[in-house]
């Protein structure tokens, strides 16, 4: 297997696109941290609504219920991420094979540590699903899933996947980013800031992952510049 490169200009361009979605994250978790948030009033009326329709609607609850915590419940998703570091570190990508256990790594971290930090509780109501309340900014099932896709498509793009595969798995993610977003919404676990944080800061951490590499793998070829050129 060769060894990944990224041109600069892909760097470049993901390092912006980086810098605008941490800040926009930034941005939404004061407005949430202070309770304040123009979003504020859409997040209680799309949640009352659909927490009606979950009412009168048990089967599409059930439904919604088993695509969040089978289909893209997050360990599916670092399950995904576990496999494709796996078959990285078999092919002698090592490096990149720690970088990308690491940012997923980090990322679960980062989420948790803004949840628990921020402690906004979602509406007062008995939930059709789950009545507990808890820390529900940012969602960690939408970071999850952009953070995973994300991943394993500049994966995909690094080694050239072929055409039709690459559309393949691009339209997977996208299903499963947009999924996640609305059976979250439709549970009335996270209302729809608290899942716009999360695939904000999902977005954010893909992009400085890959700019992250750029600059790691460049480094070790200039280590190793005159060895053997074996892959990263």
């Amino acid at each position: 297997m060769h060894s990944p490169t990224l041109p600069p200009p892909t760097r470049s361009s993901l390092l912006g696109a980086g810098l605008v979605c941490a800040f926009l994250s930034i941005v939404l978790l004061v407005m949430v941290a202070v309770r304040w948030s123009p979003l504020m009033s859409l997040d209680t009326t799309v949640a009352e609504a659909l927490h009606r329709r979950a009412v009168t609607e048990p089967g599409l609850v059930h439904v919604n219920r088993v695509l969040t915590d089978w289909v893209w419940d997050p360990w599916t998703m670092r399950i995904l991420i576990a496999v494709a570091v796996i078959a990285l570190w078999r092919h002698g990508a090592r490096l990149l094979a720690a970088w990308v256990a690491l940012v997923s790594a980090l990322s679960v971290l980062v989420q948790q540590g803004l949840k628990a930090a921020v402690g906004r509780e979602r509406p007062q109501w008995p939930d059709p699903v789950d009545s507990a309340n808890y820390a529900a900014f940012p969602s960690g099932h939408a970071m999850t899933a952009m953070v995973s896709c994300g991943l394993l498509l500049w994966l995909l793009r690094l080694y050239s996947a072929k055409s039709p595969w690459w559309w393949a798995a691009l339209t997977l993610a996208v299903v499963s980013v947009v999924g996640v977003s609305v059976t979250r919404v439709y549970l009335g676990v996270h209302w729809p800031t608290d899942v716009l944080g999360g695939l904000l800061l999902g977005a954010a951490v893909v992009a400085f992952a890959v700019v992250g590499y750029g600059v790691l793998a460049g480094y070790a070829a200039r280590r190793a510049a005159g060895g053997s050129g074996a892959p990263l």
